[in-house]
């Protein structure tokens, strides 16, 4: 027992590292040098370094750093543990690397955009894979949704943040770079899904089984922004009413649902389905009125 959790760490551990220099390297020697521009914290970075000419790196580390202490301040320390790591480990990797003068590609924007989409796809997708938070605008989306608008999913917060931050880059870069960096995103957010769970389905459906399910149930409608299904199902050896629930959600959201079940109730039951296609109302979901 004792083994299996110091290899659980020792994992965590290369993960996050390798994950982190994968990151850096995507941005110090694809992003940066040919002057693309990307969502997110790095992005709102490197927008800002135009301006009061200090390096990106010290101003990712100042920016997170505020978000860890808001994020302590309002949802507490069990919320900061999970973002911490990365928020510290991350620009330190970042800020290092810079002391190395290396091009990966250069005089060619597009296949700069897709390189920089693999590379950073990966090691973001390594860090998401592993429970991990860069403590950016899924941090504050999560602050915003609990405290002042949680009528409002936090994936829909997040898209919000992150496409204010393309528009700004538009502003301050060109129209162009703005394009690329949302060519970007896609390739991104591709590549994490297929390093978070591999080349086969893109939507899994989780049946939990929990004593705590209500808190379970807020988290995926609130927190995830997925719609759930609830079953009254009884025990076949204790006998006992229980409270099944059931999403479908994808693979990145999946990691977050169960990473949540874990801290909540690990005596919870939960099932992991993957679903070939699904139609209705929902993201990746197929329109059941579309025509053919």
């Amino acid at each position: 027992m004792k083994r299996n959790i110091i290899m659980n760490l020792l994992g965590n551990i290369i993960y996050l590292i390798v994950g982190c220099f994968v990151t850096a390297f995507s941005v110090n020697y694809i992003l940066k040098p040919n002057g693309l521009i990307t969502s997110g914290i790095t992005g709102l970075s490197i927008i800002m370094e135009k301006y009061i000419n200090i390096n990106y790196s010290y101003i990712y580390y100042f920016i997170t750093f505020f978000i860890l202490i808001v994020a302590f301040l309002l949802m507490g320390k069990k919320e900061v543990m999970k973002i911490a790591s990365v928020s510290i480990l991350y620009p330190t990797i970042l800020l290092g690397m810079q002391s190395i003068e290396f091009k990966f590609v250069e005089n060619d924007l597009l296949l700069a955009t897709i390189y920089f989409s693999i590379f950073y796809g990966i090691g973001v997708g390594m860090i998401l894979r592993r429970g991990f938070s860069f403590g950016g605008t899924d941090t504050i989306s999560r602050i915003l949704n609990r405290k002042i608008f949680p009528s409002i999913s936090v994936s829909y917060i997040m898209l919000v943040l992150d496409g204010v931050i393309i528009i700004i880059s538009g502003f301050v870069f060109g129209r162009n770079i703005a394009l690329y960096s949302v060519i970007s995103q896609i390739i991104v957010t591709k590549i994490c899904d297929y390093v978070i769970v591999g080349l086969g389905t893109k939507l899994y459906k989780l049946e939990i089984i929990s004593c705590k399910h209500e808190e379970i149930e807020d988290y995926i409608m609130f927190k995830i922004g997925r719609g759930i299904t609830i079953y009254n199902t009884k025990g076949g050896y204790t006998k006992k009413e229980k409270i099944q629930i059931e999403s479908v959600c994808s693979p990145n959201q999946s990691v977050k649902i169960q990473k949540f079940i874990k801290e909540t109730d690990p005596e919870a039951f939960v099932k992991v389905l993957p679903m070939i296609s699904v139609w209705g109302r929902g993201s990746r979901f197929i329109n059941i009125n579309a025509k053919e």
